[in-house]
């Protein structure tokens, strides 16, 4: 079972690394928006980056919950990870962890990825599953 368990990360890792590519910005907003309340709303829910890099990267095994990683929107799964704290997540997520429900590799596979990438790609999945 260890013997499976391994060869299904390495597979992962080496499907990670061959799509993950490094993700260009969004450009600066060009003016203040007239609607302060509309504007207002909408930090949490517009992470362009973090939905980016999640469908690209994280999606690979937490869509499926591959090697135990926690689908999004799962507050069962989730909830005493993000319990945790922030900081927590994305040690584990940038560093990588194997823990007695699963294993997380470090950036999800794809070294290309910056911290911040990786930690916009955790906000989204932590917002999907509050």
């Amino acid at each position: 079972m260890q013997k499976k368990f391994v060869g299904l990360l390495l597979v992962c890792g080496a499907l990670l690394a061959a799509c993950g590519k490094p993700e260009a910005t969004a450009p600066a907003a060009a003016a203040p928006s007239t609607a302060p309340a509309v504007a207002a709303a909408a930090p949490e829910a517009e992470n362009a980056v973090g939905k980016s890099i999640y469908g690209k990267t994280c999606a690979l095994c937490h869509a499926a919950g591959v090697a135990g990683a926690p689908k999004p929107g799962d507050k069962a799964d989730w909830g005493p990870r993000i319990a945790q704290g922030n900081d927590m997540l994305y040690k584990h997520a940038i560093e990588g962890f194997n823990g007695a429900k699963g294993s997380m590799p470090a950036r999800g596979g794809n070294p290309a990825l910056k911290d911040d990438e990786v930690k916009a790609a955790v906000d989204f999945m932590v917002a999907q599953s509050r």
